[in-house]
């Protein structure tokens, strides 16, 4: 019996794919502006989602009441504090970009403390007074290229208020319509999943939903919580351009460096200044906010991702380089998920054998 020989029509295959692709790539240029605060809000969504149903039961089970909520908590511990900050950054980071780029405006303190220093002291001295009589000009002079376009790139990102302002907004559109219709969301893409890899595709899913949680819990909200907190002690103890330092601080804290990065310096400066009382102050203080993440962070991550602090490095670092402000939250996201699958899949093949030379002999034979 002849089976009839299946032909496949090539042009039609062809058309087929060049028409799904350009539908594709048509689609994501349409929605391009927002594809950011879309990602934004997914991140918040699954972060808040068991408060959010928390708050629903609480309400008499009416999801419309939990959403509003949701919202208002939105606007009031998130948009805002970082719209102030962001703000601040705008408007205190002339003068600092002004002394980057014309020194001699640098008032440098006299500190005749440094005699005091046993053997050094004297040196230390000459060698401060002589900075002072050039006016900071051989030190800025060295450093000067650098700072002065690190503070005009972080002027500049930071300049993108409207835009900024616009990714918000969207945000909080985006948040109210998935808390609002989250499990047929989270369905229809649990649904795509399978479509694409079967059960794998779905267990991908759900990894890369921890994943998010991971980040959002352990890393960004530990960073807000430090930042604002380091930021109040800098504004009461009196250090100048303490709101450009709390956002300082944030990227910090999102970078795992932490906060005492900014604190120690703000702390040697009062000293330094004959403020000893608001130095020991300050002293205290950082030390209660940079021992917070060792308290927040297992607490708010309880499913274990533990994540690399290189791949979370990275995540901040090019996140801000490729999307600016938001990519402080967008970027350790996409690495964290990506990570999570990388591994899943590594982990899925068979343990490799422990003796290489064993290996290679049965790769001879």
């Amino acid at each position: 019996m002849n089976l009839p020989i299946k032909r496949y029509d090539l042009p039609q295959i062809m058309f087929g794919v060049l028409f799904i692709a350009l539908m594709t790539i048509a689609s994501i240029w349409i929605v391009q502006p927002f594809i950011l605060g879309f990602a934004w809000a997914g991140m918040v969504v699954i972060a808040t989602w068991p408060l959010m149903i928390k708050l629903q039961r609480i309400l008499w089970g009416r999801r419309f009441l939990a959403v509003i909520l949701m919202t208002l908590l939105l606007i009031l511990l998130f948009v805002l504090p970082i719209a102030l900050l962001v703000s601040s950054a705008i408007e205190n980071g002339a003068p600092l970009v002004g002394i980057a780029t014309n020194p001699s405006t640098l008032h440098m303190p006299d500190f005749h403390w440094l005699n005091s220093i046993p053997l050094v002291g004297h040196k230390l001295y000459s060698g401060w007074h002589a900075l002072i009589n050039g006016g900071g000009n051989a030190l800025m002079s060295k450093v000067q290229p650098y700072v002065g376009q690190t503070a005009s790139w972080f002027v500049t990102q930071a300049g993108h208020l409207g835009r900024f302002i616009v990714h918000c907004s969207l945000m909080l559109l985006f948040s109210a319509l998935l808390y609002s219709r989250g499990e047929q969301v989270a369905m229809g893409i649990r649904h795509f999943a399978v479509r694409l890899a079967a059960e794998r595709g779905d267990a991908a899913v759900i990894l890369a939903g921890q994943a998010i949680r991971a980040v959002a819990l352990g890393v960004v909200v530990t960073a807000i919580v430090q930042s604002v907190l380091g930021g109040i002690g800098l504004a009461i103890a009196g250090i100048p351009y303490a709101t450009v330092l709390t956002v300082v601080m944030f990227v910090c804290c999102v970078a795992q460096i932490g906060p005492l990065l900014v604190l120690i310096p703000a702390i040697i400066w009062l000293y330094w200044s004959g403020d000893n009382t608001w130095g020991t102050v300050l002293l205290v203080w950082s030390c209660v906010v940079g021992s917070l993440d060792n308290v927040l962070r297992p607490v708010l991550i309880r499913m274990g991702a533990d994540l690399p602090m290189l791949l979370i490095l990275s995540g901040v670092i090019g996140g801000l380089f490729a999307f600016g402000m938001i990519g402080l939250f967008i970027g350790p996201v996409v690495l964290a998920v990506s990570y999570r699958l990388i591994s899943l899949w590594v982990h899925e093949a068979p343990e490799p054998d422990a003796d290489p030379e064993e290996a290679l002999k049965a790769l001879d034979e």
